[in-house]
């Protein structure tokens, strides 16, 4: 089984940045909203030139971007500071950032660039996955194959014992969770959202996670 974390963590800057990590803990600031990373706000625009819209969720909308010193292409979530009303939304998203950070690097998950904040809004900035959810490639192609349906469930098998093993359950897999690298038929899969993921805690989840991943190596 893989590592049960502590429950305090250091929110990342980025998937690469090697500075100090920044907790929780913040010093509150007269007359402006407490920064939800605990840093300073960073203009986003500065970075990354935004482009059209690609999807848009309960929290936030996706964009297109464009990092302005590599020419590198990702997509990046946007979520409105208005829609985190409460102490459990803001942690949420603070344990989403950190679970994707602590993912990445892993086969058939999106990669994770970086997040940053502004008054308005928290941005995710990952990997851009071209080809569309799961959901739409399945709705589209009508039928599968053994053969390719079995190269896709091994794929989602992979992200769960990727995560169980990381110490993480996604909790919420589905077809629209799966995007595809590319438009190719045999793109490779990879998970994204992460927002109802959490950590495997020894007496909470642990049992579970250890069945479902023994149940996974008998089939």
């Amino acid at each position: 089984m893989g590592l049960c974390c502590a429950k305090e963590r250091d929110i990342p800057i980025s998937s690469t940045d090697s500075s100090p990590r920044h907790k929780y803990i913040q010093v509150p600031i007269k007359n402006e909203p407490l920064p939800i990373l605990g840093r300073p706000y960073v203009d986003l625009t500065t970075l990354y030139d935004l482009d059209k819209e690609l999807g848009r969720g309960q929290f936030g909308i996706t964009y297109l971007c464009t990092e302005k010193t590599s020419g590198n292409k990702y997509a990046c979530k946007s979520i409105s500071r208005m829609k985190l009303k409460s102490q459990k939304d803001i942690e949420d998203v603070r344990r989403e950032i950190i679970i994707l950070q602590h993912l990445t690097g892993q086969n058939n998950i999106v990669e994770f660039k970086g997040a940053y904040e502004d008054v308005d809004n928290l941005h995710l900035v990952m990997e851009l996955c071209s080809g569309g959810e799961l959901f739409d490639r399945i709705s589209s192609k009508g039928s599968y194959s053994e053969k390719e349906a079995a190269r896709i469930g091994r794929q989602i098998v992979n992200v769960v014992h990727a995560c169980h093993f990381m110490g993480v359950i996604h909790r919420d897999l589905k077809p629209e969770n799966f995007l595809l690298v590319s438009r190719e038929d045999d793109s490779p899969l990879k998970a994204t959202d992460f927002g109802l993921s959490v950590f495997i805690e020894e007496g909470n989840f642990f049992m579970l996670s250890k069945l479902f991943d023994q149940l996974c190596l008998v089939q």
